[in-house]
């Protein structure tokens, strides 16, 4: 899973469909870039949205999967507590079409077993 932490169009820019453009662009480039870059097939995008501030409505357009909100813990919280932060919306993408089941698998912890390989994705 990869996240996608920033992401920002200015207000002023007036481009029809350019957030869906430029997600789909992102969506399409990063899978053979993670691939050359660190061997690895990334099956999923990931986002936060703030929900105080912002709907996620770019990426609902670009058929992201909205699966929920965070409780607002934050991402260095150690104690289990909420830290008074905003909830988020969680959106994901899915970069492969079997990305659910290849990430529902039992881990093959046998390190005499080779793994599946960027190819067999």
């Amino acid at each position: 899973m990869v996240n996608h932490s920033r992401f920002l169009i200015l207000p002023w820019v007036r481009i029809r469909y350019l957030a869906s453009h430029l997600l789909a662009q992102a969506a399409r480039r990063l899978p053979p870039d993670w691939r050359a870059a660190y061997q690895v097939q990334p099956l999923l995008l990931e986002t936060l949205v703030d929900a105080a501030r912002f709907q996620g409505t770019c990426y609902r357009a670009a058929n992201w999967i909205e699966v929920g909100l965070t409780q607002g813990r934050g991402r260095m919280d150690r104690t289990g507590q909420a830290q008074g932060r905003a909830p988020k919306h969680i959106f994901l993408y899915p970069l492969h079409p079997q990305a659910r089941q290849l990430l529902c698998q039992e881990p093959c912890l046998d390190p005499g077993v080779a793994h599946a390989s960027a190819g067999d994705l």
